[in-house]
């Protein structure tokens, strides 16, 4: 019965119009994208500086349901901090502008000399990061949608470093390709979160060749391992800790923050060292703790660098009587690792 419900649900009579205009829309954003790809190095950079400051303040307007679930989130998390809704739009406006001003650079970095690249992105702490690889086993670049955090691999990979990023690709499996070769093109190397035993594989695969795997893990929504994130009892990812504890790789934060000058620099934190007490289901739990507290201290330094977007849809204090994972499907989801 539970198998007809599905099939039937599959073919809706608005299910193929849906898909046309999904198609469209990928189309769309393929043309746009590669036309401005190609022109980029022949446009002044005032103009870019206007363009993308122009396309900051219209998403902001006609985006205006993220815009407000970013307040919402900030008024949950930061309430202290920030009292007033006007400081809290302020914030948002500020991480606003942070994304649009992060597509930018990520772009013109595809074009630009690794010369160029080191010279824009300073490192601080790059000695906790060649340390961790001293050990031969991989290092997990534990970060989140703070700063440019698309430019985390491509610093890395100005300094030579071996870079795989695990990352969520678009539906479209040809706008997903394109993605992937431009990431390419600035050295970065992908492995799609999805289909998950793959996935699993290419981890695998990357920390066994000792390269640096950066993993994005703010986003505490649902599933996961229950943990105090801004006060607030909610569902952090278990990957990250497995994955370390599993194949013995260093976990190491890593972050691209600008300053108010729009200068960027990326910060390599100390290794977190692993709670390691035998039974690894509690392991995976107090790891994940570890870790969102790193992700957390560092959201609350740079507030208005995150996009605050990360907690349950709707922006409502997230629901603790949430069903936990079964036993059954835990130890389904540690096997795969």
């Amino acid at each position: 019965m539970a198998s007809l419900k599905k099939k039937r649900k599959r073919q809706r009579p608005l299910d193929p119009l849906i898909a046309a205009l999904d198609w469209a829309r990928y189309r769309v954003g393929e043309f746009c994208m590669r036309g401005f790809v190609r022109l980029l190095p022949w446009l002044p950079a005032g103009f870019l500086a206007a363009v993308t400051s122009a396309a900051g303040r219209a998403t902001f307007f006609l985006l205006w349901r993220y815009r407000l679930r970013m307040e919402q989130n900030l008024a949950l998390a930061m309430a202290d901090e920030l009292p007033s809704r006007a400081e809290r739009m302020a914030v948002v406006r500020r991480a606003w502008r942070n994304f649009a001003q992060g597509i930018l650079e990520t772009t013109r970095f595809m074009h630009a000399p690794k010369e160029q690249i080191c010279a824009t992105v300073a490192i601080e702490g790059e000695e906790h990061l060649k340390r961790a690889l001293a050990k031969g086993r991989g290092v997990i670049a534990l970060s989140a949608h703070l700063g440019n955090f698309t430019i985390i691999g491509v610093r890395l990979g100005a300094s030579g470093y071996p870079f795989t990023a695990l990352v969520k690709q678009p539906r479209d499996p040809r706008f997903a390709g394109l993605i992937d070769d431009y990431r390419l093109r600035a050295g970065v190397r992908t492995i799609s979160a999805k289909p998950r035993r793959e996935a699993v594989r290419g981890l695998l695969k990357a920390l066994r060749a000792n390269h640096v795997l950066l993993i994005i893990a703010d986003e505490f929504k649902s599933g996961g391992v229950p943990v105090e994130f801004f006060g607030l009892r909610s569902p952090a990812p278990r990957g990250p800790a497995t994955l370390a504890l599993r194949t013995g790789a260093a976990t190491v934060p890593m972050f691209v923050t600008r300053d108010a000058r729009d200068r960027l620099t990326l910060r390599i934190e100390p290794e977190i060292e692993l709670v390691q007490s035998g039974d690894r289901e509690q392991d995976v739990a107090d790891n994940t703790v570890r870790f969102t507290r790193h992700l957390e201290a560092m959201i609350r330094r740079y507030p208005d660098q995150w996009n605050w977007l990360g907690f349950q849809r709707g922006g409502g204090k997230p629901r603790r009587g949430k069903r936990k994972p079964q036993p059954e499907e835990r130890a389904s989801t540690d096997a795969a690792l």
